[in-house]
């Protein structure tokens, strides 16, 4: 049977601080959602922040729960899955807000997506560094539009940007032991 991972997004507030965290739980090959959790943390929520209209999604199931609440739901929903190997987009923003999921080992989606040695999808004529990495155009927006999702745009939900960075992955096709850890 083949390992399970977790996919991570956050959305912060106005004060930097985390006021959701979406997680989508997949195997590792397959690629495809098994479970999902929403935790909008109370507090930081009632901050707002740029992406709050986006909060709450009709028919999307989610918790309130205070920060230390919600980061224990988040490690009982990880433990359920076996979970050791995290993954995100652009992964050390993600990890910097939350080091109580420090002793998860993380990895970023985005250093296998921005690289044409990595990446199929990027166009020869796309303009990369000699390492093979995007100069530009690297969003996980740019990434599902060259992978021919030309009418996606991001909702900035943390529960569907997570679901968006497990198709990223999906496309790519690369095993999770491929991506680096943080």
């Amino acid at each position: 049977m083949s390992q399970t991972f977790a996919v991570i997004d956050t959305e912060t507030n106005w004060d930097n601080e985390v006021m959701s965290v979406g997680i989508v739980v997949a195997r590792d090959g397959a690629f495809e959602p098994i479970d999902t959790c929403y935790i909008v943390f109370e507090e930081a929520a009632r901050v707002g922040g740029l992406f709050s209209s986006s909060l709450y999604i009709e028919g999307q199931d989610y918790k309130t729960l205070a920060k230390r609440a919600g980061i224990a739901a988040i490690k009982d929903f990880l433990n359920k899955h076996d979970i050791q190997e995290v993954f995100a987009y652009n992964a050390s923003f993600d990890y910097r807000c939350l080091p109580e999921l420090s002793t998860y080992c993380w990895h970023d989606i985005l250093r296998l997506a921005a690289y044409k040695q990595y990446n199929p999808a990027i166009p020869a004529s796309a303009p990369c560094y000699k390492t093979g990495r995007l100069k530009c155009g690297y969003k996980v927006e740019d990434i599902l539009h060259m992978f021919g999702e030309g009418g996606y745009m991001e909702l900035h939900n943390a529960l569907t940007d997570a679901e968006d960075e497990l198709r990223i992955m999906k496309h790519l096709q690369h095993l999770i032991d491929v991506y680096p850890e943080l």
